[in-house]
């Protein structure tokens, strides 16, 4: 059994299953982020290339989201932002 360290599954019941020696707990951080830069930089074109945009059909965002992802080479700060939230070293070219 695996149980989320939040506040919302750490009642007396929940810790009382330690208990029995056929039952294994495995206690989960509250909160675990994946250290994936693509997610940042997905959010990046969120609030930008397609941020307040009705699309008239899939090619029309897929044509967004291609110049929205040829522009971010001329934007290393952002880029770097996006590794810095995760927390991965940033290694030089």
């Amino acid at each position: 059994m695996s149980v989320e360290a939040g506040r919302c599954r750490s009642g007396r019941r929940t810790q009382g299953n330690n208990d029995r020696d056929w039952l294994t707990v495995f206690q989960l951080p509250p909160h675990a982020p994946d250290p994936n830069p693509v997610e940042g930089i997905w959010s990046v074109l969120r609030r930008t290339a397609t941020a307040s945009r009705a699309f008239a059909d899939p090619d029309d965002l897929t044509t967004a989201i291609r110049r929205g992802l040829r522009r971010l080479p001329y934007r290393p700060d952002v880029l770097d932002g996006c590794l810095t939230g995760t927390g991965l070293p940033r290694k030089p070219p």
